[in-house]
């Protein structure tokens, strides 16, 4: 062989090492997957992000090192469009630094978990919401009002029976609209035609039902015992007499620590007393579950007027029709409250 054409191979062999050479760098230190930790990260990109905040964004979620890696990639491929990169990405360990990048230039999001549960007013439920999603508290309730009005919730107190608890999946960047009208929605589906015609039987609407069943709810956490408990209401309602739910005088007092109601307690002047005003009171005191709203649809009947917690403070109660019984059950409670030193005010 030539001494020219050997030195030309030669030259061509190294350059394909260096060739192999470079591309296994740029493998082993740009293209690297994630193993930061051994849960997924959520990764948020708000709007409006420049290519630095971006940057800054990943590295401060990702770590440097990874972060890094997927910024420089990002920043490098063609027809990006930044805009298109808000939103909110689970990484989880294992994932490809250029998918990742991939996933923010197409702005592939991945869907978040919203879970609605032990929420007691709507101020509750909007900061909630802040919480999870890009939106905030006041556009949530701005959204209520534009979207609930128009399906029949006509007073802001019946809004909560718009809602169920649930866990949904959401995108973070989602409207404010599109939100309300999606929780809306599912509730709306929730009340079928099966549903409706119990309610009817019952001589509620929905709303009512939920109402209701939110007193259930917030009077005891036995599901075995809430329909025996809806049962009463319900007969109290029937009969005209005053509902005295606890629970309602704890809303109206806005006082959600209250352990022990009092005379204190009693005085106060809200539509949400059900000691001062009979019938319902303007709306849901929580958004209540399912099972509870189906406690107050297929209560069994029983001729309960009265009922008090148990002295044994297993959070069941004493129940009876007899107003002579049910004092002896109070007295029972109270001298319990006493020994725990449970105070009562004046």
């Amino acid at each position: 062989m030539k001494k020219g054409l050997k030195y030309a191979l030669y030259t061509v062999a190294g350059a394909i090492a260096a060739l192999a050479l470079t591309a296994y760098i740029c493998y082993r230190y740009i293209y690297i997957s994630y193993d930061n930790t051994e849960e997924p990260v959520r990764l948020y990109i708000p709007k409006g992000s420049s290519m630095e905040a971006i940057a800054d964004s990943l590295k401060s979620t990702l770590g440097d090192r990874f972060g890094s890696r997927v910024a420089m990639i990002y920043s490098h491929m063609s027809d990006v469009d930044i805009d298109r990169a808000h939103g909110s990405y689970l990484i989880s360990p294992g994932d490809h630094s250029t998918n990742v990048a991939q996933r923010i230039k197409l702005g592939l999001q991945s869907p978040l978990n919203l879970t609605i549960h032990n929420i007691r007013t709507l101020d509750q439920l909007a900061e909630r919401i802040d919480q999870v999603m890009e939106i905030t508290a006041d556009e949530f309730l701005a959204s209520c009002d534009t979207i609930l009005r128009p399906m029949g919730f006509s007073r802001r107190e019946w809004y909560p029976a718009a809602f169920l608890p649930d866990t949904y999946q959401m995108y973070w960047t989602a409207s404010s609209d599109s939100v309300v009208s999606r929780l809306a929605g599912y509730r709306n589906s929730y009340w079928n035609q099966e549903r409706r015609s119990k309610a009817a039987a019952l001589g509620l609407r929905p709303v009512q039902v939920a109402t209701l069943a939110s007193i259930v709810e917030k009077e005891s956490i036995k599901a075995d015992e809430q329909p025996k408990i809806a049962r009463l209401y319900l007969n109290r309602l029937n009969k005209g007499m005053a509902l005295q739910a606890d629970p309602t005088v704890i809303f109206a007092n806005g006082d959600f620590t209250i352990r022990r109601v009092t005379r204190k307690h009693l005085q106060k002047d809200s539509p949400y007393n059900t000691y001062k005003n009979t019938g319902l009171p303007p709306g849901p005191i929580c958004i209540p579950a399912k099972s509870t709203i189906e406690a107050v649809l297929n209560a069994p009947h029983n001729d309960y007027i009265y009922m008090c917690a148990k002295e044994d403070f297993s959070g069941y109660h004493n129940f009876t029709s007899s107003f002579e019984t049910h004092q002896q059950n109070a007295r029972k409670f109270q001298k319990a409250l006493d020994a725990r030193g449970i105070k009562k005010s004046e």
